[in-house]
């Protein structure tokens, strides 16, 4: 077969399953409302939890920065793109995870592929969350690990696979997300760092959607459940709740500087820019100051499920009181088409929810993911209730 006749058959495939996709230009700031096409919609799709991509005070921190670095870094970390900025998001992001460093990549992606490629290789274990994020299952086949995965949030199936792999050759990694992107669910953290402690098995987690959201300080979930011991690394993202780009990882001092002398991902790409850098450190200061607004944020994420709930929607395995309460709200569908058909009459009636369909999500569980931020209002809330029911009737 002609390469030209498998790419387009391949697309022809994807259309008639319902799961081609196509972009969607916003003509506006990330926000509660945008612009699609010359008019201006209710969103539901951003990770921007607590508004910080459009805040004054992080964009005056870019601005700042701008003005001394420049744009771009010039250079990858290790010779010429390591300026003073990165020294200092570093240091700070340390210090809010309440590690001993923190080191700074130009993804979230990146981050989690250069720091599982860092800890494990061939010949290694690596047990895994079967719903964590796309990333980690690149992560773990770049390193040439095996991979053995558990269902969703099961401490009970992630311990009998630790106990099954107890004799393996080479080292022993447990990682998950610590709250699910596609519905909001959270990882039995508290279970599973015992298990790790128990086995002497590494652990890593993803906290790119708990970040800013959850704990205390927003330093995750692993901090509003009081796991401190025995996680061997924590990465997350500049880019959700922080409202900028960037990933990292925060660990012991040795675990960063095995990163920075392992990850190719690391090594091999030019450095975040520093005023990139400036305003993640901006929105940190916001995040650790001003906790009001991620307590608003999750309870407004409460009184949502629980109306879902009471409307008859299916909004995945959590109920409400159950688990901690995140900002990612699933409507679980089923099929593709359905799925696509919501969307595209919400967006009719002027709002922003795309659907969510496989590979993202299993077969059969297409849905739409509901994202709030603090930037929604009660108003907003409603608007959106009375437009699912209308769609469904």
């Amino acid at each position: 077969m002609r390469s030209a006749d498998f790419i387009r058959e391949t697309l022809d495939d994807l259309k008639a399953r319902g799961l081609y996709r196509r972009l969607v230009a916003l003509g506006s700031a990330a926000g509660p409302h945008v612009e699609i096409g010359g008019r201006t919609v209710l969103q539901f799709a951003s990770n921007n939890y607590l508004g910080l991509a459009n805040d004054p005070r992080v964009k005056e921190a870019a601005r700042a920065a701008l003005e001394r670095w420049g744009w771009g870094a010039g250079a990858s970390r290790l010779v010429a793109g390591h300026t003073e900025a990165h020294a200092r998001l570093e240091a700070d992001l340390a210090a809010f995870k309440h590690t001993e460093a923190a080191l700074v990549f130009p993804t979230g992606y990146m981050t989690n592929l250069g720091v599982v490629t860092a800890l494990v290789g061939r010949g290694d274990t690596v047990i895994m969350d079967r719903a964590n994020h796309a990333s980690l299952y690149d992560a773990v086949r770049l390193a040439g690990a095996a991979l053995v995965r558990y269902p969703q949030a099961d401490a009970g199936a992630a311990g009998r696979l630790l106990e099954k792999h107890r004799g393996a050759a080479g080292r022993r990694m447990l990682v998950t997300d610590t709250v699910f992107s596609m519905d909001g669910r959270c990882a039995p953290l508290t279970e599973l760092a015992e298990l790790c402690r128990r086995e002497n098995c590494m652990l890593l987690l993803d906290e790119a959607h708990a970040t800013g959201v959850l704990g205390p300080t927003g330093a995750g979930l692993a901090e509003e459940l009081g796991i401190a011991e025995g996680i061997t690394a924590g990465v997350g993202t500049l880019s959700k709740a922080l409202g900028g780009i960037g990933g990292f990882v925060a660990a012991s001092r040795d675990v960063c500087d095995l990163v920075v002398n392992r990850a190719r991902p690391f090594i091999y790409t030019t450095a975040l820019p520093a005023a990139a850098c400036e305003a993640a450190r901006a929105a940190l200061r916001i995040v650790r100051s001003e906790p009001g607004g991620r307590r608003r944020l999750l309870d407004l994420s409460k009184r949502l499920r629980t109306r879902l709930l009471e409307e008859g929607f299916d909004i995945g395995a959590e109920k409400p009181g159950a688990s901690v309460s995140t900002p990612i709200v699933p409507i679980i569908l089923g099929g593709p088409e359905r799925a696509l058909a919501f969307a595209a009459a919400l967006l009719e009636g002027g709002i922003f929810c795309p659907a969510i369909r496989p590979p993202t999500v299993p077969p059969g569980t297409s849905r739409l993911r509901i994202s709030l931020t603090v930037e929604h209002t009660e108003d907003d809330m409603e608007r959106l209730l009375s437009a699912l029911a209308r769609i469904r009737c």
